[in-house]
């Protein structure tokens, strides 16, 4: 089996679509399909049904799919000690989302640009349920991800930290005007009526606004609200968080966000925070896939992100 074959054939398991891995390997399509052709021949076996304008792997093709990624990986690995020992170098494909992104990657991304320039990072936008299929499929090589569980199923994951989120509004908003508003969280749980502190049922009729749906904090945000109200809350979606704060700030409602993404909003009094502590608890993640083989590159890059988000998520939060 000639390796650019097997190249070939992880790509379209992957994609599931001849045209789509021949973009994506720079050839014609004529070409990805006899390289197809000329491994089922060698195989003596088919590895793709065609199923009209779809395809989809055979039995064969699902037993055959790990090994070519580790003969792939191997090749990878070896070419890479060979090549260049002395300095990192290879590209990598991160799954990420627009707050790790915004509030958590520059110093990263700065280390990678200055000090280690033959690596490439390619980031690709992508939330939960993506992300994790993505990484499992071998699109990308490693992905953040921020939810509550810390477990994936074919995934290896690396805790960064626990994300803190704070419901914000603006100081002229009814809640912050009628005392609700603080200059941080409230001690009290979400259930609670201590003094100056906000119940879920106090946020029944209130103005939401968020990003998309699929953004983890939005989506436990509602799920929390219609259980405990009873009815789906109203959001105002907008696509970006910084969509989001400046809808806030102008008086638009009040939304959940993390803590890191609006502390200049909070510490310059363009947003306030309100005594409302989520029921549920968010922790950043790195991942990817369980038995993969990672280049000293790829394993660079996991290993500073841990120490940086870590050394970042533990400065004081004002």
């Amino acid at each position: 089996m000639e390796l650019r074959l097997l190249i070939t054939f992880e790509k379209v398991a992957t994609v599931l679509s001849f045209t789509q891995a021949a973009a994506e390997l720079k050839y014609a399509q004529s070409s990805v399909t006899s390289q197809i052709r000329s491994l089922e021949s060698s195989l003596g076996a088919e590895l793709f049904d065609r199923l009209g304008s779809r395809i989809r792997l055979t039995a064969a093709g699902e037993r055959l799919l790990p090994y070519a990624r580790q003969i792939i990986e191997l090749a990878d690995e070896a070419r890479a000690a060979v090549v260049d020992a002395g300095e990192p170098s290879g590209a990598i494909a991160v799954g990420t989302m627009e707050s790790l992104t915004s509030y958590r990657l520059p110093p990263l991304l700065e280390l990678f640009h200055h000090r280690y320039p033959k690596v490439q990072l390619s980031l690709r936008p992508t939330l939960g349920d993506e992300t994790r299929q993505a990484l499992r499929q071998g699109t990308y090589d490693v992905g953040f991800l921020m939810e509550r569980e810390t477990e994936h199923q074919g995934l290896e994951t690396e805790v960064l930290a626990e994300e803190p989120l704070v419901l914000v509004c603006s100081p002229t908003h009814p809640l912050a005007v009628h005392g609700a508003g603080s200059h941080g969280a409230g001690s009290h749980g979400a259930g609670s009526h201590g003094a100056g502190s906000l119940a879920t049922g106090d946020l029944a009729a209130v103005q939401l606004v968020g990003t998309e749906p699929g953004c983890p904090y939005r989506d436990l945000f509602e799920d929390e609200l219609r259980e405990r109200n009873g009815a789906p809350p109203p959001f105002m979606e907008f696509g970006t968080i910084e969509a989001t704060k400046r809808g806030v700030a102008g008086g638009l409602g009040v939304a959940l966000l993390p803590r890191m993404a609006v502390r200049d909003e909070l510490a310059s009094g363009v947003l306030v925070a309100l005594p409302w502590e989520p029921p549920f608890v968010l922790h950043t993640q790195l991942a990817w896939r369980t038995g993969k083989r990672l280049p000293a590159h790829v394993r660079l890059f996991i290993e500073q992100t841990v120490r940086l988000v870590r050394e970042q998520a533990a400065e004081p939060v004002n």
